[in-house]
């Protein structure tokens, strides 16, 4: 899964990549130093608001952000569903 999405980090809008997604967490790929260890961050996918989450580790421009709930597993089947019937390019995506 590869989707740009809108986030907020640190109260801030900033614009990732969206590289990974599970029930605990995701990995985001922005500009250099985007976030910080520790900085909360919230996000919508596909219409859907990710649970709250920190950023638990950076490496480079690449982050895991570890959700603080969980994604439900129907809710990560639907939004990659939805990527594969897409043959279009990757969409942004809002977050709140």
């Amino acid at each position: 899964m590869s989707l740009m999405v809108k986030s907020r980090v640190r109260s801030r809008v900033v614009f990732v990549d969206l590289l990974d997604l599970s029930e605990g967490g995701c990995k985001l790929r922005g500009k250099p130093g985007f976030a910080d260890v520790g900085d909360r961050v919230t996000m919508k996918v596909g219409g859907i608001n990710a649970p709250l989450g920190s950023v638990a580790w950076i490496e480079g421009p690449v982050a895991g952000i570890a959700f603080e709930g969980a994604m439900h597993p129907a809710v990560i089947d639907f939004l990659c569903q939805q990527e594969v019937l897409n043959d279009a390019p990757p969409r942004r995506r809002r977050a709140v």
